[in-house]
This record gives C-alpha cells, sequence and structure tokens, in this order.
C-alpha cells in the first residue's frame, strides 16, 4: 500500500513561482540545449498537480502504481499529461504498470522486460530507461553497469517497448563533487550506449538537491519534487 497523499490545498501562486524559478534556473545552467523537467508529484494531491498542468507542466513523475491510478482518474480530463513511473516496480505488476503508464523509469531486470512487453500489445510503444545502481548501493535498485547492454539488446527485441536511455540515482552523499562523479560515469555509460543504440536520447538524472549538477554533466532529463512542490507530505 502506498503512503497517503496530501490532500491541503496547494497554493497555486507558490506553485508557480517555482515553477518559474527551477525553470530559470535550468536555463542558465545550460542555455544551449533543452532539458525536460519532470515534476515528481509522488504524495502530492492531484490539485497540485492540475494546478501546475494549468501552467504548462506535462510530465509527472510517480512511484506507486496504485496512486498513478487514481490520479488518473481525477485528473481524466488532463489528457494531455504525460505519466512516468519513476520507482522500483514488481513484475507482479507489470500490467497495471504497462497500462497506465506512458514512460517506466525503473527497468532493471530480464523478467520485468518480458512482462512489460507482454502487456503493452495493442498500446503505443511504452517509453523505457534502464536503472543503473551508478555507486553499487545495496539498498538500491538498478542493474550493475555492465550489465546495460544485455538489458538494452533484451528490450531491443520487443516491439511494444522503446528504449529511450538511462536513469540513475546517485548515493545522497553530502559531497556534491562526489555526486558529480557519480553523474559523469553515467553520461559516460550512456555515451556507450548510443554508440551501439543511436536512438536513445533521455539521461534522466539530478533532483532537487543537486539538478544543476546533473545538468552540467550532460542530463537531459531531471526528475524534481520538493524544489517544485515544497516539502513532501509526512
Amino acid at each position: 500500500m502506498s503512503p497517503a497523499i496530501c490532500n491541503d490545498k496547494p497554493d497555486a501562486s507558490a506553485l508557480a513561482q517555482r515553477l518559474a524559478s527551477l525553470q530559470q534556473r535550468m536555463t542558465i545552467t545550460a542555455p544551449d540545449r533543452r532539458v525536460q523537467l519532470l515534476a515528481v508529484s509522488k504524495l502530492q494531491s492531484a490539485q497540485a498537480m492540475r494546478d501546475l498542468h494549468t501552467l504548462g507542466q506535462r510530465a509527472f513523475g510517480e512511484n506507486y502504481v496504485q496512486e498513478a491510478e487514481s490520479k488518473r482518474h481525477a485528473l481524466a480530463d488532463c489528457s494531455d499529461i504525460e505519466w512516468h513511473l519513476i520507482g522500483h516496480l514488481q513484475s507482479n505488476k507489470a500490467q497495471q504498470a504497462a497500462e497506465l503508464f506512458d514512460w517506466v523509469h525503473s527497468i532493471d531486470r530480464p523478467k520485468l522486460i518480458t512482462a512489460l512487453a507482454k502487456y503493452r500489445v495493442g498500446r503505443p510503444p511504452l517509453q523505457v530507461l534502464i536503472q543503473v545502481n551508478i555507486d553499487d548501493e545495496d539498498s538500491k535498485a538498478g542493474c550493475q553497469p555492465d550489465e546495460v547492454c544485455a538489458l538494452a539488446e533484451e528490450i531491443a527485441r520487443q516491439p511494444t517497448l522503446r528504449l529511450r536511455g538511462l536513469m540513475s540515482i546517485p548515493a545522497p552523499v553530502a559531497d556534491m563533487e562526489a555526486r558529480r562523479a557519480s553523474f559523469a560515469r553515467l553520461r559516460d555509460l550512456f555515451d556507450a550506449l548510443r554508440k551501439d543504440f543511436p536512438a536513445c536520447d533521455t539521461l534522466s538524472m539530478g533532483m532537487s538537491e543537486d539538478f544543476e549538477l546533473a545538468i552540467a554533466e550532460g542530463s537531459t532529463m531531471v526528475r524534481v519534487g520538493s524544489a517544485l512542490f515544497g516539502a513532501r507530505p509526512t
């Protein structure tokens, strides 16, 4: 069961200010290229998402399948929202995920690839990213760097899936230069992947406290929650 969603009435003006500030910071960090902002709406209300949608935000990231299902129902009239699953996905929820989401960021094992591909038949291809455990953390999901190629080849064999690139969550160390080094390793892995899979165009890395570092190291998509919505509900 997913944690309770915050039902407090969101402050639309504060959301607008934070969104404008984030967009400005992203533009300053990467003035010559587009970086996509993925609004991490885990535990946030459907109304807060609706307010951001009104401001022009279209891509939203959810961690839990059940929570996303409820929000999709509440936001059915916002048909142009792009739904991203960024949390760990259990194979027994692959059918729901394949039906609910436009993107899945957390591909890290062959069994998940097979299951998602099976349940996506008859629909547009599911956009997928391979999640890499770039800092080899025991407590974190993601494949090892040397497993990326094999997973990419398996995804390429599935007509109902489309490989777009890589995602990672570096270790949350206080040393920002260590995080920068992790981002750089993932970028190198992404560059190597593109040699065999040139259609890959997405490097999803960077969150609220380090997205500018990630952008400087080549991120094309940043996943921002608290810096956009404010403090996460507890």
